[in-house]
């Protein structure tokens, strides 16, 4: 079959007995050279293994370089240290328990929790650097060359119950929103310094499986099919499916009306190989979705409801949390009340548009068609508790807490079909072990099949719960574990 350009179907794997010419053989194949692939890539190499790195894209970074390139580590990083920050890994466990969501697999965040020291002296030994200064600001990214901040809703009431706070979110030295792209750069100088067989433009098409095990992957490459062949294992590491639109309406129709973020490869092809070979996919209806209210963090101090006038969360939560519940809302109508020592233009990113302004809040419900008495009696309900520093609905922190008796009052336009920004990414994928072995729908592992990133369902499984770097510090870390489990094979 090789050097055919007949059409090949991703959830139809091909037999080894078809296949006349193998082009390549190696121990352990990657597909993909995102932070996964980088990492399974890396790892499968220092076990010992010969290593094919195979991309899609004419160069490396994935979705990962996109990203704003914040990595989730704890316990008493070297940078939480020298930023003045206790941490242990049992608080770290707490926090990432209940913020991986109720889906997530418990030995899935143990590992991950109890190895986030070992990994991040692992990044740092492939050249990647960490600049010892925080930044306690509300923003979505750390905007200079911060390399410590919190990143979710480490320091939100529930929270704390569970465990201490303590800020997370590592940034590889770079720029605002240039750490992923930074990340990468380096770990794509790391592979560059090993003999890993990287090839680019290179497009998987789907597995070749001999018997029950995976031997190989049949690709596209210079305008032919090329079969190479593994014999240890294949690690799929090619990303989500927020840009597949079709799989994200049958699987994730909740994500539909967001804005997709994410590489042109994040198109499912991974995941639907995985299938097609009897893989199990779960956790397919979830994803991260955002709204954004803050850069600046004035805008916490708002409140939020919905059509029926009612508040429904704290505004000083994570972004993610906050759309995820901006979204159960009926008809997905939400808006946010701000007086006039608060608003002074449209959060970044949001541009949030206003429907009413007025100088009462009677008037404010009034003009903007909400039910007589609904909108004033939330916000005077709001107003007497933050007058004396409570929240007792919704525990918003002391921090950003303050009654608005600032008139005239606006009314912002948050809700999902304003035309105002919600990104959207996916959290389902193929079921692994810890160590990549990708599973079937009865808990059988699939021979010779590995998966690591956002091609399977990972450390992160809700948008509620998210906090920015988990997604990176899964692809990282279980990266690695998938390339060292292949090459142990």
């Amino acid at each position: 079959m090789a050097g055919t350009t007949d059409k090949l179907d991703p959830n139809q794997p091909l037999s080894a007995a078809d296949i006349d010419h193998w082009h390549a053989e190696t121990d352990v194949l990657v597909i993909g050279y995102g932070g996964a692939g980088a990492c399974a890539a890396l790892q499968a190499h220092a076990s010992g293994a010969a290593v094919t790195l195979l991309e899609l894209a004419s160069g490396s970074g994935g979705t990962t370089a996109l990203a704003g390139g914040q990595i989730y580590l704890g316990g008493g990083t070297p940078i939480q240290q020298a930023c003045g920050f206790e941490d242990s890994v049992e608080a770290m466990e707490a926090y990432v328990r209940t913020a991986a969501g109720h889906h997530t697999d418990d030995s899935r965040v143990q590992a991950y929790c109890r190895d986030s020291l070992e990994h991040y002296d692992w990044l740092v030994s492939q050249g990647v650097v960490f600049n010892p200064q925080f930044y306690g600001g509300k923003h979505t990214n750390t905007p200079e060359y911060q390399s410590l901040a919190y990143s979710g809703n480490e320091k939100g009431h529930a929270e704390q119950q569970l465990s201490q706070p303590a800020p997370r979110a590592h940034k590889p030295k770079a720029h605002w929103e240039e750490g992923g792209a930074t990340l990468m750069a380096t770990l794509t100088a790391a592979i560059a310094a090993t003999d890993i067989d990287v090839h680019f433009d290179t497009r998987a098409l789907t597995l070749i499986c001999e018997g029950d095990t995976v031997v190989g992957l049949m690709v596209r490459q210079d305008g032919e099919q090329r079969a190479w062949r593994a014999r240890q294992g294949v690690v799929l590491c090619c990303g989500g499916f927020i840009m597949n639109r079709d799989m994200v309406a049958r699987y994730a129709p909740r994500l539909v009306d967001g804005t997709p973020i994410g590489s042109p490869g994040d198109n499912g092809s991974g995941i639907l190989m995985g299938m097609g070979a009897g893989a199990a996919a779960i956790n397919m209806h979830e994803g991260f979705v955002s709204v954004i209210w803050y850069p600046s963090g004035e805008f916490c101090k708002g409140v939020f409801v919905n059509e029926q006038g009612n508040r429904f969360i704290n505004e000083d939560c994570y972004h993610s949390r906050g759309a995820h519940h901006c979204l159960n809302q009926s008809n997905r109508k939400v808006y946010m009340v701000v007086d006039s020592d608060i608003y002074t233009e449209p959060p970044m990113y949001s541009a949030a548009q206003v429907v009413e302004v007025a100088e009462t809040f009677a008037d404010l419900e009034r003009d903007a068609g909400f039910a007589e008495g609904s909108l004033s009696a939330t916000m005077d309900t709001y107003n007497r508790y933050a007058e004396q520093g409570q929240d007792p609905l919704f525990h918003k922190s002391e921090e950003w807490l303050r009654p608005l008796n600032k008139p005239p009052y606006a009314l912002l336009d948050f809700s999902i079909d304003s035309g105002i920004y919600y990104p959207s990414f996916t959290f389902g994928g193929l079921e692994t072990s810890i160590d990549g072995e990708v599973q079937t729908p009865t808990g059988q592992t699939i021979k010779g099949l590995y998966a690591a990133g956002r091609t399977t369902a990972g450390l992160p499984r809700t948008a509620e719960g998210y906090a920015s770097g988990m997604s990176i510090g899964d692809a990282t870390y279980f990266g690695r574990r998938a390339g060292r489990a292949a090459a142990a094979r």
